[in-house]
Formats: C-alpha cells, structure tokens, sequence
C-alpha cells in the first residue's frame, strides 16, 4: 500500500538507542553517473541513492544511449550498485532539430542542470522539460555559458523547458558565476573533461562553495578510466536522525561520511545550536533541519543568507516561517534572514509540505517532539528517502520505534509507510 495523503506522528516518551542507515548522497550519486556515462569504460558506482530523483538520471541516462545495469544493496533497500558503460566522452542518442529527444527531469534539480551541459556533447538536439516548479528554477547563468561556447539553446525565457543543440566537443573556454547556484559551475565541470572546456568560475564565494568543492574533489578522485566508486551516506537525509537526539539521546547515523565533501557532515556540530547558522559556511540543505529544532531552543536563533532556498523545491523561506506559526514558533523573516525566538508554547498542526522531501522530514523530525503534528502528501520523500518514515517506526536499533498514523488514527504498518 502506498503512504495515505496525510499522516501523524506521534511523540516519542521514552529513551531509544539506534544506529540507523541512511540512503546515499543525492548530489554524488548525480555527479557520479554523468562522470560515470562519460568514462573511458565501466562504472560500477556502489551504495548509490535510488530514490525518485536518481532515476530520473538514470532514465535520462538511458535514453541518451547509455546502458547501466541495477543491482540491489543488501545494505541499504533504498541504495542500488549501478553498473554504467562509459562511452568515453560519447553521447550517442540525439533529435533532430524539429524533432529533439524529450527527457522529462521531474523537480530534479540536479539532473536537469547537469543533463543541460551534458547533452552538448550529442550531435544533435535534446528538449529537457520537468514539472511546473522545474519551470520556474534558475536555469540562466547555464544557458548563458553554453551560448558563450557556441552551443544553441532554445528557450522563451531562459528557463525550462529547453531545447539544446549539442554539437559535440569544442575546446573553447566559458565563465560561470555562482550569484545563483553552484549546479551550473558543477554541471560545467563535470562534462568539462570531455567536452574539452575550459571553465572560469567567478563569485565572490568560489573559495567557499561546498557544493563546488564537492564537485571538484569528485571529479579528482573518480576512476574516469573505469573501475569502482562508493557514494557515500547523505548527510542532509541523516541530519534528521542527529536532529532527534535534541528531542531524545542515543541515536547514531552510521557509516557517517567521512571526506569532507558533503557541507551537511557537519550537522553533528550544530545540535547545540549557536545564536546564528549561515547557509553560506555552516550547513547546506540541512539548515532546514536545524531552522525546525531552532523552535526548540532555548535561546534565539538566527538564519542569515537563505537567499538560495528561495529557489529550490518550494519557496523554502516562506514555507518554513508559514508552517512553524502555524505550530506556535516565534519566528519572523526578515529580509533573506529567519529569526526564531524560544517557543515555549508550539502545538501541533496540520503541516503543508509544498511537494517538498525536506519540509515533510523536518516537521516528522519535530512530530517526534511536538504532539499532533500531521503532514500533507507525506510520499514526498520519495524524491530523496523513499523510505524515511519506515526508518523512523523501524524497532530499535535499526529505527526510532515511532509510531505513525493515518488521519483516522490507526497505526501504520511498515508496507504502508514506503514512498513510491
């Protein structure tokens, strides 16, 4: 059975000690199949993310020309080992002008950035188009760049749906800034190698940039020859799990990545939260789980520079003011700034989660505090974490041993807690 449109989560009451696992990294698994599609030979990329958003890579993947193979984790059921030919550098399926290759990315912002540089290495024309939310994210800085490198882009209004003229390989040099989002740099870098482009990347941050430096410190360690590649754990899908132990100790992440690529790996350090958190140099897309536990502190917080989740999934600034007042938070936004006093009085709510993975795993995450705390289109999390809120009702020490309900309040079964 599928996951019923709304749910409830019910507060845990008393101590649990676990060591949960989480899925693979959303923004490595991506990164390594491009890099993997344009190697001199096989790929087998282990523990990488099967969710929602990684198989729309991989059916573009597919489409394009590329054979991968998928192998089940016996680790992680939301994990697969991905088996990809690399064609070195090659992209053999195109359109034609008037008739391009559709691919649909979905909200997959990832694979719709990264499949925009990686389709003008075709000859020939490929039309990316997603859902309407897909339409309205950044897409400018990319299609600036590529046109800079003589390469044609077909858009309205600069943003998808799109068609790209892929013309194969050009040595021939690009700038890109990172005002907007890093994906563009990344996408750039990652089908730099073949496409033979020199990409100069400016903004105020580059130095900073962790999403940057993921890619970049991906791209050294890649076995771009063949071979194997481990994804690491997500960090942000595990910012969850440590965010709990604010409500109740004992609960560890395992297998915690260790590289430094993944800006969220830091979360740990943020439990305690201090009087401010930046989006710029302190967290990526685990902010948002540390905003939602910022409503628990005892002391007020502080959330500068979250400019760039404006742009994301949802309006990810407004979503999350709107439905922790309507918990009772003392929260106001001011600017791209959040600030969250001490909320001695939250209560529960019904929680809109926008279609959005990570504003349904935040509120299940204060659910576990907070009594009557009920989520809209809980199957969200499919995008990332298929099976998020099967972990959280797992029995110790594989889960939380939460229990979760159906709006008519019965218990939910763990085969009705799975995303899909």
């Amino acid at each position: 059975m599928a996951l019923p449109d709304i749910i409830e989560i019910v507060p845990m009451t008393g101590p649990v000690t676990a060591d949960v696992t989480v899925p693979g990294s959303k923004s490595i698994t991506n990164r390594a199949l491009i890099l993997a599609a344009l190697a001199d030979g096989e790929v087998r990329l282990t523990g990488a993310l099967w969710s929602e958003d990684t198989q729309i890579m991989v059916d573009a993947l597919r489409l394009l020309g590329f054979e991968i193979a998928v192998a089940e984790d016996a680790a992680e059921p939301c994990n697969r080992h991905l088996t990809v030919q690399g064609l070195g550098g090659r992209v053999p399926n195109a359109g034609t002008a008037e008739a391009p290759l559709e691919i649909h990315v979905g909200n997959a912002g990832t694979a719709a950035r990264f499949l925009g540089a990686f389709v003008c290495l075709a000859e020939g024309a490929v039309r990316l188009s997603g859902v309407d939310r897909m339409h309205v994210r950044p897409q400018s800085e990319l299609f600036h760049s590529l046109r800079r490198m003589k390469y044609r882009i077909d858009s309205d209004n600069d943003l998808l749906p799109a068609v790209f003229h892929g013309t194969g390989p050009r040595e021939i040099a690009c700038t890109v800034s990172l005002q907007h989002s890093s994906q563009f740099a990344s996408a750039l870098l990652l089908s730099a190698r073949a496409g033979t482009w020199i990409v100069d990347i400016v903004g105020d941050n580059v130095d900073e940039a962790p999403y940057l430096n993921m890619t970049h410190e991906l791209i050294e360690a890649f076995p771009h020859a063949g071979g194997e590649f481990a994804i690491e754990p997500d960090a942000s899908s595990g910012s969850y799990f440590w965010g709990v132990n604010c409500i109740h100790e004992g609960i560890e992440v395992t297998h915690w990545p260790l590289t430094g690529w993944q800006i969220d790996a830091q979360f740990p350090r943020f439990i305690n939260l201090p009087r401010e958190v930046t989006h710029n140099t302190d967290l990526g897309d685990s902010i948002m789980t540390a905003i939602v536990l910022a409503s628990l502190a005892e002391h007020p917080v502080s959330f500068p520079a979250l400019h760039r989740l404006r742009v994301q999934e949802c309006e990810r600034v407004r979503a999350l003011r709107t439905e922790l007042t309507k918990c009772g938070a003392r929260i106001t936004e001011e600017g791209d700034t959040l600030h969250i006093e001490p909320s001695p009085d939250l209560h529960g709510a019904e929680i809109d989660t926008y279609n959005d993975h990570r504003m349904a795993m935040c509120f299940a995450m204060l659910g576990l505090k907070i009594g009557g705390i009920r989520l809209r289109n809980p199957s969200c999390v499919k995008k990332t974490f298929p099976d998020f809120f099967q972990k959280l009702a797992a029995a110790p020490p594989a889960g939380l041993g939460a229990e979760i309900r159906d709006a008519d309040g019965n218990t939910l079964s763990s085969e009705d807690l799975f995303a899909e």
